[in-house]
């Protein structure tokens, strides 16, 4: 275990702890004081994330709660998450849900968005039964960049997977995602390097896994990339930089507005 903590510090500084610290310090996710709910789903973000999670108390003074969600994983399952919990030294806490059930039976087809509501809303509760006020989620920059190229091709839409957000349910209740500047291709380096073998939850959607939108857009921007190295980085900058003056219309909470709103003034 102590060498693969090490790895953080030495072989994979670069590529995981510094865009880690990146994110935590541009978008203020962490503060002295916070009581965080660090979200394990048993793959390889979510299990370095907590890692991260438990190497920057060392430079700031927080708590952290370490939650895993039971939706109804194969006896299998549950024990290879348990194991390699142990194994990291990340003192986990395993609650049980019956997501996966719900989820095959009332949307066999595409169970992802049911399926990922569901999951949100339990371990918002479970965070604030622990006093959390913060839930940190393993989300990273790809997941991020494939969110932004979704929302165009799938919703009609221009919409970003935020670093932080304020839940609308739970009161006081934050969403944060430290690994937002984190490759994929680094998280399966370290864990490659590591030996580390991770689980995948039995989800309903596994079976068509390659026929889903986010795998084809993970596809698509693989073949862009390619060409291009900075395709990413566009996408995700596409979303910092919007002018409103050159769209035709976009809403906030006042309402929907258009670019005509303007025009004769």
């Amino acid at each position: 275990m102590s060498e693969i903590r090490k790895s953080l510090q030495n072989a994979f500084a670069r590529s995981l702890r510094k865009p880690f610290v990146k994110a935590v310090r541009e978008f203020s996710l962490v503060s002295p004081g916070d009581r965080i709910a660090v979200c394990v789903s048993g793959g390889k973000d979510s299990m370095l994330l907590a890692l991260l999670m438990q190497d920057l108390q060392h430079t700031v003074d927080f708590e952290l709660v370490f939650l895993a969600m039971d939706p109804g994983y194969a006896p299998a399952g549950r024990e290879a998450l348990a194991e390699n919990a142990r194994m990291l030294g990340i003192p986990m806490e395993i609650f049980e849900t019956d997501v996966l059930r719900v989820a095959r039976n009332h949307a066999p087809a595409h169970p992802c968005f049911l399926c990922a509501k569901m999951r949100r809303g339990h371990l918002y509760a479970e965070a604030e039964k622990r006093g959390c006020r913060k839930i940190a989620l393993g989300h990273h920059y790809d997941d991020a960049v494939e969110t932004v190229l979704m929302g165009l091709l799938y919703g009609g839409q221009v919409q970003a997977m935020l670093p932080r957000v304020r839940s609308k349910h739970y009161a006081g209740m934050e969403l944060i995602r430290p690994l937002y500047f984190v490759r994929e291709q680094a998280v399966s380096e370290w864990a490659a390097a590591n030996g580390l073998v991770f689980s995948s939850c039995d989800c309903p959607a596994k079976a068509l896994e390659d026929g889903t939108k986010r795998e084809m857009v993970k596809t698509l921007l693989a073949s862009l990339a390619a060409d291009n190295s900075q395709v990413e980085a566009n996408i995700l900058n596409a979303v910092k930089n919007v002018d409103t003056a050159k769209v035709l219309g976009w809403r906030d909470g006042a309402g929907r507005h258009s670019f005509l709103d303007t025009f004769d003034e």
